[in-house]
C-alpha cells in the first residue's frame, strides 16, 4: 500500500510549455551537427550525426524514467551514486597519474581514454564514452540541495557560525570529486560545479556579508593574476604548474588573438572570422570558410553563427533564455525549499555554461572548453542533463498542483 501512495505522489502530467524548449533545442543541435559536417576532423560527421539523434532520443526516454520513478525515489539513492561515481573518478586518477607515470602516458587501465590530455572518459567498444564528471554535478547538486534544506531546518539562530557549518558541509561532498576532476584535468567542469554550489549558497539564507566576501575575494585574484600576467610571467606560470606555459598563452589567445592567428590566437580568430562575416542570415549550411576547431562540441555557437548569421545565434540565445526563465518560474512556484535550491543549482550550471560558452566564441571570455548545454555534441553531457530536466519536470508538475497528493 506505501508503494502505491507513494507512486501516486509522483506527476503524471509534462510541462509542455519546457518539452517544447527540449524539443526546439535538440532540432537546433541536430541541424548544427549537420552544418558542421565539412569541419568535423575527429570523426566521421554522418556518425556524429547519427549519434547525436542516437543519444537524444534515449535521453528523453530517460527523462520519462525519472519521471515514472519519482524524485523521492531518485534523491534515496543520490548517495549511492555518488560513492559510485567517486570510485569511477578514482579509477581515473589512478590510470593517469600511477599507471601512466610508471607505464609511460600511453599505457592506462582498461576502458579509460585520453582526449586532448584529459584522461576523464570510459570508452565501452561498440557503445560510446562515459564521463563521470558530467553526472557527478547533478549528483552534487541534489545532495547540496538536502544538505542546505536539512541545515535550514535544524539551525537555532542565524550566525556566522552557523554559516560555516553548512559551508563545511557542502564542502565535504564537494572537495574531493572537485580535487579529482581538477587533476584529469578537466578546469571546465570544476568551475561549472563550483559556481552552481556558490549559487546554491547564495540563496540558502546566508548572511550577505558572505557574498560580498566571495565577490570580494574573486576580484581580489583577478587582480593578483593581470598583474602577474602584465608585470611577472614566469611566476604565473609556475602557479599554474606543470602545464603553466599552456594555460597562460590560452589567455594571451583571448587578450589579442591577432598576435599569432596560427597558435594561441587560433581558435578564437577563426570563430570570430566565421560568425563575424556571416552578417545576419549566415553562408548557409555545411561551408568550409575557415577552419573552426572543435566545431561539434566547444565551438557549435561559431557553426551556427556562419551557417545562420545573427538570426541562427539570436534563435540559440533566446532558446537558452527561455528554459532559463521557465527554470526560474519553476522555482518561485515550488513550495519545497529542497526543490527551490536544486532548480537554483541546475539554474546556475545552465547559466554559466551558456555564459561561458557563447562569451567564449565572441572573445568576451578566454575559451575554457565548456560545451553549451543542449545544443553541442555529447551523450554523456546530454544523459546528465535530462536527467537533471526529468526532476524539474516532477517539480514543475507539483508546483503547478496538476496532479500533486492525488491518492485515488
Amino acid at each position: 500500500m506505501k508503494q502505491e501512495l507513494l507512486r501516486v505522489r509522483e506527476p503524471k502530467k509534462y510541462d509542455i510549455f519546457l518539452l517544447v524548449i527540449l524539443a526546439v533545442m535538440a532540432l537546433t543541435s541536430i541541424v548544427a551537427i549537420y552544418s558542421a559536417f565539412a569541419l568535423i576532423t575527429s570523426e566521421s560527421p554522418t556518425v556524429l550525426f547519427f549519434k547525436q539523434i542516437m543519444w537524444y532520443s534515449f535521453s528523453f526516454v530517460i527523462m520519462s524514467v525519472v519521471m515514472y520513478l519519482g524524485n523521492d525515489t531518485l534523491y534515496s539513492f543520490m548517495k549511492i551514486a555518488y560513492w559510485f561515481l567517486m570510485g569511477c573518478l578514482l579509477y581515473l586518477f589512478i590510470s593517469k597519474h600511477i599507471v601512466s607515470r610508471f607505464f609511460g602516458y600511453t599505457h592506462h587501465l582498461p576502458l579509460v581514454s585520453t582526449i586532448n590530455g584529459a584522461t576523464s572518459w570510459f570508452r565501452f567498444p561498440g557503445i560510446g564514452s562515459f564521463q563521470p564528471s558530467e553526472f557527478i554535478k547533478i549528483v552534487l547538486i541534489m545532495i547540496t540541495a538536502c544538505v542546505i534544506e536539512d541545515h535550514n531546518s535544524n539551525k537555532i539562530l542565524d550566525s556566522y557560525e552557523s554559516d560555516i557549518q553548512l559551508f563545511a558541509k557542502v564542502l565535504a561532498w564537494a572537495v574531493p570529486p572537485l580535487v579529482l576532476i581538477f587533476l584529469q584535468p578537466d578546469t571546465g567542469v570544476c568551475l561549472i560545479i563550483l559556481f552552481s554550489l556558490a549559487v546554491m549558497l547564495m540563496c540558502s539564507g546566508i548572511k550577505r556579508v558572505w557574498i560580498f566576501v566571495g565577490f570580494g575575494l574573486v576580484g581580489a585574484a583577478l587582480l593578483v593574476f593581470f598583474y602577474l600576467y602584465i608585470y611577472n610571467n614566469d611566476l604565473l606560470v609556475r602557479l599554474f604548474g606543470t602545464d603553466g606555459l599552456y594555460k597562460l598563452n590560452r589567455i594571451k589567445g583571448w587578450l589579442d588573438p591577432e598576435s599569432d592567428i596560427l597558435s594561441t590566437g587560433n581558435q578564437l580568430y577563426t570563430a570570430l572570422m566565421a560568425m563575424g562575416s556571416a552578417g545576419l542570415h549566415g553562408h548557409g549550411m555545411q561551408m568550409h570558410l575557415v577552419n573552426i576547431p572543435e566545431a561539434q562540441t566547444d565551438f557549435i555557437f561559431a557553426v551556427i553563427g556562419q551557417s545562420f548569421g545573427l538570426i541562427g545565434t539570436l534563435l540559440v540565445v533566446g532558446l537558452c533564455l527561455c528554459l532559463d526563465l521557465k527554470l526560474l518560474r519553476i522555482a518561485t512556484l515550488t513550495k519545497q525549499t529542497r526543490d527551490k535550491y536544486y532548480i537554483t543549482g541546475i539554474f546556475g550550471m545552465l547559466v554559466f555554461q551558456q555564459i561561458q560558452n557563447i562569451g567564449m566564441i565572441i572573445g568576451l571570455l578566454p575559451i575554457t572548453g565548456i560545451t553549451l548545454p543542449f545544443i553541442s555534441y555529447g551523450g554523456s553531457s546530454l544523459l546528465s542533463y535530462f536527467i537533471a530536466i526529468g526532476l524539474v519536470m516532477n517539480i514543475s508538475a507539483k508546483a503547478k498542483k496538476l496532479s500533486d497528493y492525488v491518492y485515488e
